[in-house]
């Protein structure tokens, strides 16, 4: 048994928003005893705001109990383990957004991103965050993935994956009329040199193909609506695919979701949020999961937000958020294979 064999996969889980339904689909997870088969779950939150949301579940869920620690270090195979972030009492406001839960969602990041620097924990899975109330002069990031490109002074590609399609995307969180301008030849190669490595890597796809929407209606009709697919698009996908990527394109997104030509391929690449999130969420709205891929550590996410309006009600499914602890170990494995396989026998 090799040292990253001897125990469970150590499984980094931030709370997220407290308002919202993060401990609910947490909760209900790991309900199921079977989880902790494959994984060793830490929460970074609170025993106290987990039990009231236990409270508000439906009976089934109701059986799970808490394990109080202070490190990961402590933490116990088989046991839903809890690092505490606050010892007072914390003002619940469910299906609003208010400061406290946006100030405790930035401790649980920086808290468990601290552990994964030193290797204390192996994977992160982050419940969902509102996005404006956990701004602050420390977390100045449209999302995870911004932050977590930051924190670990990395290049990353924000990948939604589900059975039956990756999709990348380009620009992130960047309003539409900043797509434009943002897409360069440069940025084009980075993420689809970022995918092609990730399907190798995480997903263990020897020789992935790798699909690339366009910009413009039609691919811009040879100039008649637009020119930067000709000029900016397609010259990146020819230079990846002569340095021995398989990417192909640029496609029109509509006839390419429409005619489910997507089958055909590994991974798409995405241009902007949207051009990438619809479709991806028509596919698989209840078991999407949000990857990070690019970076040294691994980070999931389920492919939803905080649902305010049906939290605290028992409403909330967990298929997405079981979809992303178990990617997370799969990813983990992958690399593990994928490195040992390309190790340099000669060391």
């Amino acid at each position: 048994m090799t040292k990253n064999e001897s125990h469970k996969i150590k499984v980094a889980i931030t709370h997220g928003d407290i308002n919202g339904i993060g401990y609910e689909v947490i909760l209900k997870t790991f309900s199921d005893s079977r989880m902790m088969e494959h994984c060793t779950p830490i929460l970074y939150g609170s025993t106290k705001v987990a039990s009231y949301h236990k409270k508000l579940l439906p009976q089934q869920h109701q059986e799970l109990n808490f394990s109080a620690i202070h490190d990961p270090s402590q933490a116990q195979e088989r046991k839903f383990n809890v690092i505490n972030l606050v010892a007072d009492e914390v003002k619940i406001d469910i299906g609003k957004s208010t400061d406290v839960a946006g100030k405790l969602s930035r401790m649980a990041l920086d808290r468990a991103c601290e552990d994964l620097k030193k290797g204390a924990v192996d994977v992160l899975v982050t419940a969902p965050i509102n996005k404006k109330n956990i701004q602050s002069p420390d977390f100045d990031f449209p999302g995870h993935t911004e932050y977590l490109s930051d924190k670990f002074n990395g290049k990353s590609l924000m990948m939604m994956v589900c059975d039956r399609i990756r999709i990348g995307i380009v620009t992130n969180h960047l309003a539409l009329k900043d797509v434009p301008g943002a897409i360069t030849r440069e940025l084009m190669l980075e993420k689809i040199t970022l995918m092609h490595q990730s399907l190798k890597r995480d997903f263990g796809i020897p020789m992935p193909k790798i699909a690339v929407l366009a910009l413009d209606p039609h691919a811009g009709d040879n100039g008649v609506i637009g020119t930067q697919d000709m000029e900016v698009v397609k010259p990146a996908i020819d230079e990846a695919f002569s340095s021995g990527i398989l990417a192909y394109g640029p496609y029109p997104s509509d006839g390419f979701f429409g005619s489910s030509e997507f089958s055909n391929f590994d991974g798409a690449l995405a241009l902007y949020h949207d051009q990438g999130l619809i479709p991806f969420k028509l596919m698989s709205f209840t078991e999407g999961v949000n990857y990070t891929a690019g970076l040294d550590i691994i980070r999931t996410s389920p492919a939803h937000g905080t649902a305010y309006d049906i939290a605290g009600k028992g409403k909330a499914s967990e298929q997405s958020f079981r979809h992303a602890v178990h990617l997370a170990c799969d990813i983990m494995r992958h690399r593990r294979e994928y490195d040992e396989l390309t190790a340099d026998p000669l060391k």
